[in-house]
């Protein structure tokens, strides 16, 4: 069966920093790139990340560049998300999905619609 699991999410305070990892399962790691995406409540489902496990390309959109970095380690088909600087508008449920493509900007044009995999998400919470 396919998992993925999005953990490490948690109460912090502004300016903080939080580290989410996504355990994936069940499918061939290196052939897809993985996406970190939030939904904070009343809004859309946001694609803010991904990463390539084929060429290693990262995508980040503009309300997470510079703050938050994401890694891969495909020994452990597990997926980081690096969050510094958090900001109360990071507030959001965060999700790891993976698409079938070979790059991350493949995957930034696709997301957050067609996916083939989605995880469970994990509560973010940054207090003012």
């Amino acid at each position: 069966d396919v998992q993925l699991q999005a953990f490490g999410g948690g109460l912090v305070q502004a300016g903080g920093s939080l580290r989410l990892s996504c355990a994936a399962s069940g499918f061939t790691f290196d052939d897809y790139a993985i996406g970190w995406f939030r939904q904070a409540p009343g809004k859309e489902r946001e694609g803010i990340s991904c990463i390539s496990n084929s060429d290693g390309s990262t995508y980040y959109a503009d309300s997470v560049k510079g703050r938050f970095t994401i890694s891969s380690d495909n020994a452990k088909n597990t997926v980081y998300l690096q969050m510094n600087s958090l900001k109360p508008e990071d507030t959001a449920v965060y999700y790891c999905a993976a698409l079938w493509v070979t790059t991350a900007q493949a995957m930034a044009l696709k997301m957050p619609y067609a996916i083939d995999y989605w995880g469970k998400g994990t509560q973010v919470t940054v207090s003012s």
